[in-house]
This record gives C-alpha cells, sequence and structure tokens, in this order.
C-alpha cells in the first residue's frame, strides 16, 4: 500500500480496499485473462466427471485407429515392445535367516511358474508372455483392463497346470461406466469405501458389445471382490476411478495426420492419371476428328508419342504435376514428433527414421529409456507382482513344494522383476563401459547380468557346466587362452611385490 492508499484509507476505506483488489487484479497471470485471441478453456470437473463424459468415446475411437491406422498401430507395437517386450522375467529372491540365497527351493519355484506359464489363463489360448502382451495393449490403447484371480478347486474350471490358479483377462467394456450409487459407495461400476479404497468390482456376465448379447442394466452385473480383480489403469487425477486411453491427447492430431496422408495419396494418383489436354481455338473445324461411339475424342497414347494428328486451332498442352509435395515428409515429420510426446514414445521408433550420428542416437534412447521403465514399473507393480504373489500362495497349498526351514518369511514373496533391455547401438563401446564398471567396482557381475535380461545363477550355471565340458574335451579357445595368461600376469606381479 502506497502513501496515497493510506491516505485515502483514512477517508473512505472500501474505496481503498477497491483500489488494492483492482491492482492485484491487473498483477495476475496474462494466460488467466480471456482475449479475443486468447479464449481460455477451463474444466472444473473432477476426474470421474471428465471420464464420465468422454472416457467411452477415447476409448473407441482409440480401437478404430488401432484397428485402421498404421501409425496407431505402429505406436502401440513400440510401446509393448520396449514396456513388457517377450515378457518381464521374474527371478525369485527368497533368503534364509542369515540372508543367503536359497538357490534349491528359488529354483524349484522358477520350475512351477514355467510349467504354469503355458497355461496360465482361463480359456488356455495365451501363453503367459501372450498374456501379458494382450494385458498391456488393452491397457494402453483402451486405458485400462481387469484381470480376474481364480484360486482353489472348482468343479467348472480346469487350471491347466499343477497349480490350481488361472487368471481371467477382462475388457474394461465390463465395467459399467455409467453405473453409480451414492449409497452403496458405487462409482462408475467401482464400489469403494469411506477413504475411497476399491472394496469390489461389478460386471457385466456378457461383453455388452456381443452380437447376440441382450440389453445390459444393472441387473444383469456380477459383484466380484476387490481382492479378486486386478484394475490397471492410466491415470491422471487424483482418486480418479477409470483409466483414461494413451491416445486421449493426440487422437485428433492422428485423426489430421490419417486424414491429411490419405488426401495426398489421392492427388498424387489423379495426378499420375493426367498427363496432357488440347486446347481448342473456337473458330477452329473439328471435322475430322475421330470419335468413338460415345462421342470421345480418339488420340492414340503410347511412350513417346508425337502428336500429329491436332486440327487447325488445336494445340496440346502439358498438365504439371506437383505431386509428391517435397513438404510432405517435413511436415509429417513435425506432427509426429508431437504424437510421440503425447505418447511416450521416440519419434525415430514410429516414425522409422534411423539418420543421426552415435551421440544422437544414444541420447534419444537414454532419454527415451526412463518414459518406458516409468509405464513399464506400474504394469509390473500393478499387474505381475501381484499374479506372482498370487501363485506363490497357491503353490504352498499343494504338496509341490516345501518351505526350508530356514527361510525367512519376509522374504518368501521377494523377486526381480526384469522387462526389455535398453539396447546396444555399439556392442563394443558397450561391452567395455560394462567391463570397466565391473573391474572399477561401480557394478557387479550379477547387476550386469540381470540389466541385459538374464538369471545370474542361470548364466553361472551355464559357464561353470561349460568350463568343466571344455577341458573335459580338451578344448582351448581364445577367450580361455586371454584369461589364463592375465591370471599367470597377476601371479607373476604378486611374486615380484
Amino acid at each position: 500500500m502506497n502513501h496515497i492508499d493510506k491516505i485515502i484509507e483514512q477517508i473512505s476505506p472500501s474505496w481503498a480496499a477497491s483500489r488494492l483488489k483492482s491492482r492485484l487484479e491487473l498483477r495476475a497471470y496474462e494466460a488467466a485473462k480471456p482475449s479475443r485471441l486468447h479464449q481460455r478453456q477451463t474444466d472444473r470437473g473432477s476426474g470421474d466427471a471428465s471420464v464420465a463424459k468422454a472416457g467411452e468415446q477415447l476409448r473407441i475411437q482409440a480401437r478404430h485407429l488401432d484397428e485402421n491406422h498404421d501409425l496407431a498401430r505402429g505406436v502401440l507395437n513400440v510401446l509393448v515392445n520396449n514396456i513388457v517386450g517377450t515378457g518381464i522375467r521374474i527371478e525369485a529372491l527368497a533368503k534364509d535367516k542369515k540372508g543367503e540365497s536359497l538357490t534349491a527351493f528359488n529354483n524349484k519355484l522358477h520350475q512351477l511358474f514355467e510349467d504354469w506359464m503355458l497355461k496360465p489363463e482361463v480359456t488356455w489360448e495365451q501363453h503367459w508372455n501372450q498374456l501379458q502382451r494382450l494385458a498391456a495393449r488393452s491397457w494402453l490403447r483402451d486405458g485400462e483392463v481387469l484381470a480376474q484371480l481364480l484360486e482353489g478347486t472348482n468343479s467348472t474350471l480346469d487350471h491347466g497346470s499343477r497349480i490350481p490358479f488361472s487368471i481371467e483377462l477382462i475388457e474394461c467394456d465390463l465395467l459399467p461406466i455409467d453405473m453409480s450409487d451414492e449409497k452403496k459407495g458405487v462409482i462408475q461400476g467401482v464400489q469403494k469405501n469411506q477413504w475411497g479404497r476399491p472394496t469390489g468390482y461389478y460386471l457385466y456376465k456378457q461383453h455388452p458389445g456381443d452380437p447376440n448379447a441382450p440389453l445390459t442394466t444393472s441387473q444383469d452385473t456380477k459383484f466380484v471382490a476387490a481382492d479378486n480383480i486386478l484394475h490397471l489403469k492410466l491415470t491422471d487425477r487424483i482418486r480418479q476411478t477409470r483409466g483414461v486411453s494413451i491416445f486421449a491427447s493426440v487422437l485428433t492430431r492422428m485423426d489430421d495426420i490419417k486424414g491429411y496422408e490419405e488426401s495426398e495419396r489421392i492427388a498424387a494418383r489423379v495426378a499420375a492419371s493426367m498427363c496432357a489436354f488440347i486446347r481448342k481455338s473456337p473458330d477452329g473445324p473439328v471435322t475430322s476428328a475421330k470419335f468413338d461411339s460415345a462421342g470421345n475424342r480418339l488420340m492414340r497414347m503410347q511412350p513417346g508419342a508425337i502428336f500429329d494428328n491436332l486440327l487447325p486451332g488445336e494445340d496440346i498442352d502439358m498438365i504439371e504435376s506437383n505431386r509428391p509435395n517435397t513438404m510432405l515428409e517435413q511436415f509429417r515429420n513435425s506432427q509426429l514428433r508431437a504424437v510421440a510426446a503425447g505418447t511416450s514414445t521416440s519419434f525415430s521408433s514410429i516414425a522409422k527414421d534411423y539418420n543421426g550420428t552415435y551421440s544422437a542416437q544414444r541420447q534419444e534412447l537414454v532419454e527415451q529409456s526412463v518414459h518406458y521403465s516409468v509405464l513399464r514399473e506400474h504394469f509390473v507393480e500393478r499387474f505381475v507382482r501381484p499374479i506372482w504373489q498370487r501363485f506363490i500362495r497357491a503353490s504352498l497349498l499343494t504338496d509341490l513344494i516345501e518351505i526350508p526351514n530356514n527361510l525367512d518369511p519376509h522374504t518368501l514373496l521377494d523377486a526381480d522383476f526384469r522387462g526389455p533391455t535398453m539396447p546396444w547401438i555399439d556392442p563394443l563401446k558397450e561391452i567395455h563401459a560394462e567391463e570397466k564398471a565391473v573391474q572399477a567396482g561401480f557394478k557387479s557381475r550379477s547387476q550386469v547380468i540381470r540389466e541385459r535380461g538374464n538369471n545370474p545363477a542361470t548364466v553361472n550355471e551355464q559357464i561353470k557346466r561349460e568350463r568343466a565340458e571344455e577341458e573335459s574335451a580338451e578344448l582351448v579357445f581364445t577367450t580361455n587362452v586371454g584369461a589364463m595368461h592375465s591370471m599367470k600376469e597377476q601371479q607373476e606381479q604378486l611374486e615380484n611385490e
């Protein structure tokens, strides 16, 4: 408050307050002020209110693009390949009370899990790795996917493995978005407690989009407790009940790209079909021209043709084609960069444009790997890890595995989950860097092996077995000779010291 405001305050406090309020409004953010050139767009609704208005439309548009647009399909393929790849690898890490790894127990868990991986879901149509890819694709495209966990014996269900545990993948269409009941705490098909934690899900008994499906109502739903449901979803708002497609912010742009490319293709085809036209003088005779039965002018067109049958008053002019558009690639690439930014993918991957130096490619790969890691961690923690934990619990109910007496119970469910590794751009440089990191003690061999997507115990066992076979067969390789020389030099150095 300046001196003038203080004087006015003595005369009229309300006037002084009005001056101060006006001054504060003038200092507000310019972006919050509507103008002729800046039309302010606002949304005061909650996350659930926004999804209720647009969630279903976003989902069906994203599915349409996945089915009909090569770019959208490519974006999903890139995401699934980098998040899941050929499947999330699981390494059991149960330990004894001294902190030592229980190798035999962990190996038994791996054997049972590999047997269960062949038929992990109720239809027996998906391998475990295929199931992960399908779940991830549905999660990213539709914004959410559900899975029901089925344990124990059931007269109507054959689990297909020695472990009585199966998964039922459920599309989000079976979770009614328009089903809400304030008294029961049901919001968009999900029942929650007073803290907002899901306690159950109301699911349609039949997919509402099936050709022979009757008109579905709330009476056609079944209630499933939240303990038996995995709800994997993409959310941007706090306490948002339902997920939104990863294409939500780029749907319009992708539609525009599709329409623009189609227009350019049509224009190029039209331009390729047209080559010349005859310009006629209004007074020129045309009586000797040849016509077909439909009245069309007949002229022979062939490569290298010479037009020597033009009539007096006629001349021929060539149509200049400006297709294909020379700016098409540059414009399309700029749009693809925006799509990549909105879908957490890399431009070079979705555009299949790998031009650039080693440093540029490496920088893009390093920066993009963070985005994939974030999505992969969410997928692991909300889908893969709970399934692994329920598998362990189901395994312990059988007589196929025995818990060691010295097992630390707090480590029973521990495991390491590894997805696709960041690929090498220059293998020679990468392997030298890893080798130096291990030698300097910045990394362990186990860490390097895990980062490359392998199990250290399996790799060590394979190396041990190969070394024994090489010695018994008296085979000597260059790597063995180099290792022997290195050991000999180290031994001589120690003796000299």
